[in-house]
């Protein structure tokens, strides 16, 4: 797909995302590193230590988040291999890091530490006892294999939140099952609906929105317990199963087929609340979206296009009798934004006000002015690799708003300092860990 903008118009490159200035009345830092004290101070979650044990995306991305707003974050991993997400996605001049690791893995410090090992499981014990928050997201029961079930660290911590994610969650019948985002959304009833009637149901994207959704849920449930932890003096787990992250995003479905026996089946672009409301094909072979919920929507698209005897009460003015001519308005909508190019129909339908939007490639975006001036598209330099375009930080507060410090880190990049410093290891026990390869 095309952008809209001629092609000889290079992509705008995206703004340095830069930190929050000072309040007029406060005392000026003395140099840089007292303001970047000075701004860290600001953040929400400034003195807030996460551990992050987990691998690959699904929990790993809460620490991320956390991170963005002021958390400090220790990413624990083997000192041999590391997370395999940093050998997930496309690879960079990095040996040991992808796009996807330096995108999803930013704000956080690298930790190696062996946990298959005892004095490694020591160590872990170590940092559990100076952290506020731990996120894994093993199969159930690894963690307790490795001497570090929640018994164990409660004991060591008792104010510790741990966030716990998993395919299927730490209790039921399928709690021992391997998967990933891609099973969850199967098994968590999206799947099933995406694609047009009749066909093979098809993959809802290629994003892991599953990972995503359930560390959105996740970074609600640690800041929850958070709250509790600090009114109370005592730490929770966290459950999130990723195929019920899934199933909690489902509108209405348990609800019609709980009261009705109603079972939603593949409805293509459409939807089956309103007509129209769906994907329709432009005169230079581009798409936009269209969505008509209301009847007066639906009124001010039949102006647009100039033919407002559409919206009479005799053809399709009503919703329910559009959806029952569902075809028949699509097809007419179709014909009509077939003749003109995606850029005349979006001049027109924003003029009259008709719920629009660009089916969007990534070319698209970084073309998109409202995408530049909200800040969504971030660039960083990366040593030896240059500036990389990120997702910037959502959401976006107004009095202490996130920030990205960091791509994602060097397989243990800060091992040494933490080991020395929040430890309090000498560089002999450091040198001999390492020798060891417990660190």
């Amino acid at each position: 797909m095309q952008s809209d903008t001629p092609d000889k118009e290079k992509p705008r490159k995206p703004a340095k995302k830069t930190a929050p200035e000072p309040p007029p009345n406060a005392e000026s830092p003395a140099d840089a590193e007292d303001k970047a004290w000075f701004e860290e101070q600001k953040l929400p979650l400034a003195g807030v230590r996460v551990i992050d044990v987990g691998t690959f995306l699904a929990g790993p991305y809460t620490a991320s988040m956390l991170g963005e707003f002021g958390a400090e974050v220790l990413k624990v991993e083997h000192p041999i291999a590391g997370d395999p997400m940093r050998r997930f996605g496309t690879q960079t001049k990095r040996h040991d890091a992808t796009l996807a690791w330096l995108s999803e893995a930013r704000n956080k410090k690298s930790v190696t530490i062996d946990l298959r090992q005892a004095q490694g499981v020591d160590l872990f014990t170590r940092l559990i006892k100076k952290a506020d928050v731990l996120v894994e997201n093993f199969r159930p029961g690894i963690m307790e294999e490795w001497g570090l079930g929640w018994d164990v660290l409660k004991k060591a911590n008792p104010k510790l939140v741990m966030l716990r994610v998993s395919a299927y969650g730490q209790t039921g019948p399928y709690r021992q099952r391997t998967g990933f985002s891609h099973i969850a959304h199967a098994v968590g009833g999206l799947s099933y609906l995406c694609g047009f009637p009749g066909e093979t149901p098809v993959v809802p994207g290629t994003a892991p929105l599953g990972d995503y959704i359930s560390s959105l849920y996740g970074a609600i449930g640690v800041m929850l317990a958070l709250r509790h932890a600090e009114s109370t003096g005592q730490g929770q787990v966290i459950d999130v199963g990723i195929y019920e992250s899934v199933f909690r995003q489902m509108d209405e479905l348990a609800a019609a087929y709980g009261l009705f026996g109603k079972i939603r089946e593949r409805e293509g672009a459409g939807s089956f609340v309103a007509v129209p409301h769906g994907h329709f094909r432009t005169k230079d072979e581009k798409w936009v979206a269209i969505a008509c919920t209301t009847d007066k929507m639906f009124e001010r698209l039949t102006e647009v296009m100039e033919r407002p005897e559409m919206a009479s009460h005799t053809l399709y003015g009503e919703q329910r009798k559009r959806l029952k001519a569902r075809d028949e308005v699509n097809a007419i909508v179709t014909e009509w934004t077939s003749s003109l190019t995606r850029k005349e129909l979006m001049d027109k339908c924003l003029k009259g006000q008709v719920p629009i939007g660009r089916l969007n490639n990534i070319e698209d975006i970084f073309n998109d002015e409202h995408f530049q001036a909200r800040g969504n598209l971030v660039s960083m330099e990366e040593p030896g690799m240059g500036p990389v375009v990120i997702p910037g930080v959502v959401p976006t507060l107004s009095e202490t708003p996130g920030r990205i410090t960091n791509l994602g880190p060097a397989l243990g990049n800060a091992t040494y300092e933490i080991m020395r410093e929040l430890l309090g290891l000498s560089a002999d026990e450091i040198a001999r860990f390492r020798k060891q390869k417990i660190i």
